[in-house]
């Protein structure tokens, strides 16, 4: 699907209520392609810390670029070391059943996005599914490291009140953001995390298709 066949048109902020999305895991399947541009980028500044898919996936049990911090990694050094092909790009898969789900949550609520992948990528995979449309605003890594920040950013931008507000996430560290920004999170099953992991974390919901997301 392509921007000229939007999943949802074009409009103002006639909604009501402030709906977050992550991007990787939730909305598109990309954890083959992010893990591999996350090592590259990591080997190429000298930090080889990925061996596994596990080490990788632990990495986000908290806010991924404290979690690098942490292992010695100057996070600063490392986002402008992340760099993505045309091929890593074309990988980046959308999740089929949400275009329907995007679709009426749109007719509902505000809908944005809000994830520590780049704001461009994110932007190119929205204009490439025709979902540019569906989201308000896009809150990439350009917009800082921490997701709670971003959580408090995207609160005083909207002027909602955190009670207001859920999180669309799919890994701990996720959950244990929105939780310190004292929104909502609704862990979904079909991203990078487990579910018995998810919700060892408390989420506020806990989702196992697209479909359930309708019923917020």
């Amino acid at each position: 699907m392509s921007a000229d066949t939007a999943a949802c048109p074009k409009r103002g902020r006639a909604a009501k209520g402030l709906l977050l999305f992550d991007f990787d895991g939730v909305l598109v399947e990309s954890l083959a392609v992010y893990e591999r541009v996350v090592k590259r980028a990591l080997d190429r500044i000298g930090s080889p810390l990925v061996e596994s898919r596990e080490d990788f996936l632990d990495m986000f049990d908290g806010n991924f670029y404290e979690s690098l911090a942490r292992k010695g990694v100057d996070v600063k050094v490392f986002a402008r070391s992340l760099r993505m092909t045309p091929e890593d790009h074309a990988e980046i898969r959308p999740h089929a059943a949400m275009t329907p789900v995007l679709q009426a949550l749109h007719e509902r609520r505000l809908l944005a996005v809000l994830s520590s992948n780049a704001g461009r990528t994110i932007e190119r995979a929205l204009a490439r599914f025709g979902w540019d449309g569906c989201f308000d605003r896009v809150f990439g890594s350009e917009a800082g490291f921490s997701k709670t920040e971003k959580f408090g950013r995207a609160l005083e931008l909207y002027g909602a009140r955190p009670e207001e507000v859920s999180y669309v996430c799919d890994t701990v560290g996720d959950i244990r953001e929105a939780r310190a920004a004292g929104i909502r999170a609704v862990a979904v099953t079909w991203g990078w995390h487990s579910r018995e992991r998810l919700a060892a974390a408390s989420p506020d919901f806990l989702f196992d298709g697209p479909e359930k997301l309708l019923e917020l």
